[in-house]
């Protein structure tokens, strides 16, 4: 799991540095490997607009650029390239005569066929970062309201640091920022300022508005299957704040449909799918197991055959997704998509760890539900993603929601016995401060002597007393508890009368002659 500083310190006040923020997290067991700056300084490279474009004079696969840069320079400046997929009023990332790029390449002025140049525009790949399919074309092209004449690290928010995780596979809480800032929240007892989500209505259609119905076959293997339903779909480029804290935890934006289910995936730790509604036949959803030898083209165009122990998406008609693995080609997102249909659901992680194994499709997504996410979450995650494309203007929200939850979802509630967490940890810690360490963490605690805790449904890792005692003390603080030389009284050894029973017969075997033979 990579995590964005800067993003971090939105969901919670933070005063530690990088470096402090990587020592608190692996002192409380969410061990840090690595702490990188996403990127390096960037002099000189600044973003420009296009206001004239023309044929070289001297070259017919050749153009030159005049561009804006604001206060960067004193006049607009003339730029020889051979991009075709610029055009005037494009805004990109220009290098200034005299700018470093990330490899150290030193831009200077340079003459083309007669013709002088003052600069260079960038692609995405010489400022060192990932492509999107906008940017395969030639020039990083940045969004129509970007300002012109600013640093490039500050345009793309490239002056942030990256925090890797290196998870224990109970703790799929954490991946997610929303996880990593509870936590956070916990160890330095500040309020996490967590994205404010308005609830669904789950409200009827409108009339002409088509319903969509979901049938869950295999509650074992799906205790809970959301959908939300979104209409006047326009597919384009995501904001560039967006883009950022993709490529910040190391994801390639696609488009603003795919990156929105991308992205609230990273943040809330559920993941999304989307599929184009008017290719799913019958308005039916069915959630089923796949029958022995089933055929599906998936995502990646490669054809995949499935065996009964698979869970499916599936209309009347056949599969359209591998649940929790990967989507199928015949219901994919296209730039002509008008109405999706926004899956958000919680799948059996065995299951889904079996199926990704024997594809061998391991995924972000596939890894999430591999290690469990929150069964109560999928509504949220839905109306978050719903919301952040409506925001943006990609499309409309219908009112209308399915949720789907066959078997009540009951939260784990557990006996703690204050006097026991001293036992286990030999620290004296006061209830009030167990009590208060709990509650941090979003555990519900009743009583005063004898605890009665409620364990949210986000940690499922946490069944037992002895688990909360640990949490206590990961927040306590390992370093706080005095170590001590281990007491207690020695009995001398003996052995029972079984024991001595087979010693007997085992002399009387070997006296008649047998050999005994002591295998591993």
């Amino acid at each position: 799991m990579k995590v964005s500083y800067n993003w971090l310190r939105e969901l919670v006040p933070l005063e530690w540095s990088p470096a402090q923020l990587a020592d608190g997290l692996t002192m409380a067991g969410l061990e840090v490997d690595n702490v990188y700056r996403l990127a390096g300084d960037m002099p000189g490279i600044v973003t420009g607009m296009i206001t004239a474009l023309e044929k070289h004079p001297g070259a017919d696969n050749l153009y030159l650029a005049r561009l804006d840069v604001a206060g960067a320079a004193p006049a607009p400046l003339q730029v020889v390239t051979g991009a075709p997929n610029i055009k005037v009023g494009s805004r990109v990332p220009l290098a200034l005569p005299g700018a470093v790029l990330p490899g150290g390449r030193v831009i200077r002025e340079a003459e083309f066929k007669g013709v002088v140049s003052q600069g260079m525009m960038c692609s995405a790949e010489e400022l060192g970062l990932e492509l999107s399919p906008a940017d395969e074309g030639g020039i990083m092209i940045l969004p129509p309201d970007t300002p012109v004449g600013k640093g490039i690290t500050e345009v793309l928010g490239l002056d942030d640091y990256v925090l890797e995780l290196d998870l224990t596979p109970n703790r799929g809480d954490c991946l997610s920022m929303v996880g990593v800032a509870r936590e956070v929240a916990a160890l330095t007892g500040v309020r996490p300022c967590l994205p404010e989500i308005p609830e669904g209505d789950g409200g009827l259609s409108t009339p002409g508005e088509e319903e969509i119905r979901v049938t869950v076959a295999d509650p074992h293997l799906c205790p809970r299957y959301t959908m939300r339903l979104l209409t006047d779909i326009r597919i384009g480029p995501s904001p560039l704040w967006m883009q950022q804290r993709l490529r910040a935890a190391g994801m390639r934006p696609i488009n603003n449909m795919v990156d929105v289910t991308n992205y609230v995936m990273l943040e809330l730790g559920q993941p999304l799918h989307a599929f184009d509604r008017d290719l799913i036949r019958g308005g039916e959803i069915i959630v089923r197991r796949a029958f022995p030898g089933e055929k599906i083209i998936t995502l990646d165009d490669q054809e995949r055959t499935l065996t009964g122990e698979m869970l499916v998406i599936a209309d009347p008609v056949g599969a359209v997704g591998i649940a929790g693995v990967m989507g199928g080609a015949n219901s994919e997102i296209t730039p002509g998509t008008r109405r999706v249909l926004l899956e958000s659901a919680c799948f059996n992680n065995i299951s889904i760890r079996k199926t990704a194994r024997a594809l061998g499709l391991r995924s972000e997504a596939s890894n999430r539900f591999e290690k469990g996410v929150d069964p109560r979450g999928t509504l949220r995650a839905a109306n978050r993603a719903a919301f952040l494309m409506e925001e943006m203007g990609a499309g409309r929200m219908l009112p209308l929601v399915v949720d789907v939850c066959p078997r009540e979802i009951t939260p784990v509630k557990i006996d703690l016995r204050p006097e026991r967490v001293g036992k286990l940890l030999g620290a004296a810690i006061p209830a009030e401060e167990i009590k208060d360490i709990l509650t941090r963490l979003e555990f519900k605690v009743e009583g005063t002597d004898s605890f009665l805790v409620t364990v949210p449904t986000f940690r499922p890792d946490v069944e037992q007393e002895c688990d909360l005692v640990e949490e206590v003390a990961r927040i306590y603080g390992y370093n706080r508890i005095e170590g001590k030389m281990l007491q207690g009284t020695l009995t001398p050894a003996q052995r029972f009368s079984r024991q001595k029973l087979e010693d007997q017969i085992k002399d009387l075997l070997a006296g008649w002659g047998l050999t005994e033979i002591v295998t591993y």
